[in-house]
């Protein structure tokens, strides 16, 4: 069966001609990544109700949060590398199974250390997210369609940004916020079903046409061989994309874990009355996930270079970011929404070309490996972040520093990867 998909099939120019199975399998990321955001979500939206009721300084709530990236940083190397040995389909199953237990578990917390201890298992769980994502889209994209079929499934995040705090009110005031946290935790359960009935590698795949698979195919093929991991740092490219991740994930942190305090705080908002500023704010995330996919692929398409696309893309991302610098000021909320919504649909657009370096760079057999180095790294930025941000806010009360931090570091990531990888030459990486 697997000769015969490829027997005669001449390599296709035009993607969607060929067949859609491939955004099929873009689909069930993009559904995993919206339930991943709302089991991650869920306590930062929660926050104000749990501060309430356990009396947490913003230290404590920092400290929970830290707890989730530590584990995410450990748990982003850990699933790199087994992403790459046990494949996609087993990989991101085992993740997922992992996060939505602990998801529900937050439901049996009763004080700050059961919040911690619940938070690192769902960080370990969650770290899997990404690296498999990114495997998959390795395994059934061509390049020139990879950052826009990560910033499709990189959406995923904002949806999951959006429902959360549309639904959170609802659960709660029902059935209050244990049962938030099981609802939410059980939904992943359903996805790993289907994820597992529907997911194989494109040439095991039986409803895929001879000409769907050579046009995901069409890129030349890997030497053959594993890569060695360690290896792998002394690539000046596993350091561009590290790098680069280490300087915008703990920006894309905090306001992930702090905006609904932001509101709550600077415009007197709470769980009943931030879920559409919230929500307006995900969905700006959205457009700029899938816009800056598209930009960099569409650039490709027509024969821009992908050193010189990609980098395109990224700047005019970067430039959205600075005004956030003023939100703290901004009287009115929904100008606030604005600017922090232009500030996350860049990041976001951002992100999608960083994911997209390591299968630009590295053959496909190391791409988890180095998503999971790079997820280590970023994971450990967003440590020093929750720190760092519960410190300011405790000390000072005001958010300003922050959102400066924010607004800067777009521009400097840029920079630093352009400087390790100029022309975007390929790893030579060792057997």
């Amino acid at each position: 069966m697997a000769k015969s998909h490829a027997e005669g099939a001449a390599a296709p120019v035009k993607g969607m001609s060929v067949g859609r199975v491939r955004w099929g399998i873009c689909a069930l990321l993009f559904f995993a990544t919206t339930i991943n955001y709302i089991d991650r979500q869920m306590i930062s939206v929660l926050k104000p109700t749990l501060q309430g009721e356990y009396g947490w300084d913003e230290t404590t709530y920092a400290n929970i949060v830290f707890s989730f990236q530590l584990a995410y940083a450990i748990g982003y190397v850990v699933f790199g590398r087994l992403i790459d040995k046990l494949g996609a389909r087993f990989g991101y199953s085992l993740a997922a199974t992992i996060w939505g237990v602990a998801a529900m578990a937050h439901a049996a917390a009763n004080s700050a250390t059961h919040f911690m201890i619940a938070r690192f298992a769902l960080g370990i769980g969650e770290s899997g997210n990404f690296p498999a994502g990114v495997k998959a889209v390795a395994e059934w994209f061509p390049k020139k369609e990879r950052a826009f079929a990560i910033g499709i499934f990189n959406a995923g995040a904002n949806i999951g940004a959006i429902l959360t705090p549309l639904i959170a009110p609802f659960l709660v005031i029902w059935f209050g916020w244990r049962v938030a946290f099981l609802f939410t935790g059980a939904i992943v359960f359903i996805w790993v079903i289907v994820w597992w009935t529907v997911y194989r590698r494109p040439r095991e795949k039986k409803n895929l046409s001879a000409e769907e698979l050579a046009y995901i195919e069409s890129d030349p093929a890997d030497a053959p061989g594993d890569v060695k991991w360690l290896p792998l740092l002394r690539h000046r490219q596993t350091w561009a994309y590290a790098i680069g991740k280490f300087m915008i994930d703990p920006i894309w942190w905090f306001f992930l874990f702090w905006l609904p305090s932001f509101f709550a705080q600077e415009h007197g908002l709470n769980l009943l009355t931030f879920g559409l500023p919230l929500a307006a704010i995900y969905i700006l995330s959205d457009v700029g996930s899938v816009g800056g996919g598209w930009l960099s692929s569409k650039l490709i398409h027509r024969g821009w270079s992908v050193n010189k696309a990609r980098k395109t893309a990224m700047l005019v991302c970067a430039l959205c970011v600075p005004p956030v610098m003023l939100a703290p000021g901004v009287e009115s909320v929904w100008g606030a929404v604005l600017l922090i919504g232009l500030a996350t649909a860049a990041h976001q657009g951002f992100s999608a070309n960083l994911y997209t370096l390591p299968s630009d760079l590295f053959p496909r057999k190391a791409v988890g490996a180095i998503i999971g180095i790079g997820g280590t790294i970023g994971a450990v930025g967003g440590m020093f972040m929750a720190k760092f941000t519960g410190w300011v806010l405790d000390s000072t009360g005001s958010y300003m520093p922050m959102f400066v931090i924010a607004g800067s570091s777009y521009l400097l990531a840029l920079l630093v990867i352009h400087l390790l990888v100029p022309n975007f030459e390929p790893a030579k990486v060792d057997r």
